[in-house]
């Protein structure tokens, strides 16, 4: 099996329209949660969500990219182009069937799908569609989008498993530059969830936090008071290449992409099982793929949305995974972006990967009182970020319907 590197990275999300805005800001604990500014979100139960400031897509998309597409399309063709800059590829030179795009989206082109039924409705029910109406909305247009804008020809789909997206489609990618089908892939996920649908949803079933009176704590994974999670949008880019193909021409390279499992709760549509058993295998799985002993693993970035079950039954899967290791330390970057649904993996993987390079590890912010269900050996980064020598990092996602991702990054 071929080894895979990871060789660029892209991102936009609440706290940076570029990865070294991100981190920094990760590291200093910042938090942008506020009042919806999309809509009109006083009738709602939820009225606060972590919105992008100051997006500007023409810096990297033309005028018929941006009116052809959604919001999370822009999104990740945003964070690809960053993520292939970064990476110093010189695609005129590789076969452009050796590049694939393997991409996640968890719920596809929301604001379109409003805004076109709401037209539809408010106009008499006449069917004025507009014809980018479907292109718009389906989830694999930000696939094909970054396909189209970069030439590139080889393995190219969507995943879709809920909040797991993103870790799916880096995993898949994984998966086929070990098995000689591809060079390269441009992989991560993207989301535009904070419409009046998607807002609206979520908070029906009360997973949301309804702290609108203090937005900047309302995301507090593990303290005692969590109420739900605060919605985020954005998207994260890899660039994954094959070891060998990346050594050739002297890339940088951020860190190796080892092991990536994925398993089923097979529990509820929307509960984790309350004692982590479909995430602790999920974690096993991907360990014994690295070679790592339990003991090696150094970071661990938690799903943790801060829901009062979630949070609880992924610490227990830890817990059984792990064994109390006196070597791991685990935080919550969801406590600083929000939850990006479909692109949350690709953002905390590429937190986990920037822990690995600077050796540092970003903290879980609001926390006030530790939860008492809590396990007394988990190891917790709180309020501040804590320098370590960080060898190996994982990052968990876990996604409605039961699906558990997990990614181990190591040092090279």
């Amino acid at each position: 099996m071929k080894r895979v590197v990871i060789t660029g990275l892209g991102t936009i999300n609440p706290l940076g329209n570029d990865v070294d805005t991100f981190w920094k800001n990760s590291l200093e604990g910042k938090n942008n949660t506020g009042i919806i500014s999309r809509f009109d979100a006083s009738k709602f139960r939820t009225q606060i969500a972590s919105e992008i400031k100051d997006f500007e897509p023409q810096k990297y998309l033309d005028r018929n990219e941006i009116k052809r597409s959604d919001l999370f399309t822009q999104y990740a063709l945003y964070s690809a182009s960053q993520a292939l800059e970064d990476s110093g590829l010189d695609i005129s030179i590789i076969d452009p069937f050796d590049i694939g795009v393997i991409w996640g989206v968890g719920q596809g082109g929301m604001e379109t799908f409003e805004t076109e039924v709401e037209n539809y409705v408010t106009g008499n029910y006449i069917p004025r569609f507009s014809p980018f109406f479907v292109p718009r909305l389906i989830v694999n247009m930000a696939s094909g989008m970054i396909s189209m804008k970069f030439g590139l020809q080889g393995i190219n789909y969507t995943t879709v498993s809920a909040c797991a997206t993103a870790n799916t489609a880096i995993m898949d990618a994984f998966n086929y530059i070990r098995m000689g089908k591809a060079k390269v892939f441009v992989s991560g996920g993207s989301e535009a969830p904070i419409t009046a649908a998607s807002v609206g949803g979520f908070a029906a079933m009360k997973a949301m936090s309804t702290r609108n009176e203090d937005p900047k704590t309302a995301s507090r994974p593990f303290d005692k008071n969590r109420d739900g999670f605060v919605m985020g949008e954005g998207a994260g880019a890899l660039i994954l290449e094959e070891y060998e193909h990346a050594k050739k021409r002297g890339a940088k390279i951020y860190a190796e992409l080892v092991g990536a499992s994925m398993t089923a709760d097979a529990y509820h549509m929307t509960s984790p099982h309350p004692e982590g058993i479909g995430a602790a295998k999920a974690m096993q799985l991907a360990m014994e793929e690295a070679k790592l002993n339990f003991s090696d693993l150094d970071y661990l970035n938690l799903h943790a949305t801060s829901t009062p079950v979630g949070d609880i039954a992924e610490l227990k899967a830890v817990e059984k995974t792990f064994k109390g290791s006196k070597n791991l330390w685990v935080s919550a970057t969801k406590s600083m972006t929000g939850h990006l649904l479909g692109a949350a993996g690709a953002i905390e993987a590429i937190l986990a990967i920037k822990s690995i390079t600077d050796n540092i590890i970003p903290p879980t912010i609001n926390i006030e009182e530790l939860d008492t269900d809590i396990p007394e050996t988990i190891q917790i980064v709180k309020n501040k970020p804590m320098e370590k020598i960080i060898k190996t990092a994982m990052s968990n996602a876990f996604g409605f319907g039961g699906h558990n991702a997990t990614l181990v990054f190591r040092n090279i």
